[in-house]
């Protein structure tokens, strides 16, 4: 099994409706992937302090790498990546993605 993690920093003028549209998108990929098992989304509430500016994440289980490898190159993620770069902050450091 492959967690995959994805933070982002959004701007702080995105809309509710952005929002949903880009994390309704995401779920969706579940019933269009092959492999991709689950999909977990939603924005900060932690009272820390430390979110470094992230401030929505989303959590996805695939059932092995090589399922993981091919949604990287999927054209549905390709079509929801451009959903998430219409959200993020204009800085380098806008997306932080880890795989275990």
């Amino acid at each position: 099994m492959i967690s995959h993690i994805v933070l982002l920093k959004c701007r702080a003028d995105i809309t509710e409706q952005q929002l949903g549209e880009m994390f309704c998108a995401l779920h969706n990929l579940v019933e269009k992937i092959p492999g991709l098992q689950s999909c977990t989304s939603g924005s900060n509430c932690s009272p820390e302090g430390i979110n470094r500016g992230y401030s929505h994440a989303f959590y996805m289980q695939f059932c092995s790498e090589h399922s993981r490898d091919a949604y990287l190159t999927h054209p549905q993620h390709e079509q929801v990546k451009r959903l998430i770069a219409d959200v993020l902050q204009d800085t380098e450091d806008n997306v932080l993605v880890m795989d275990f």
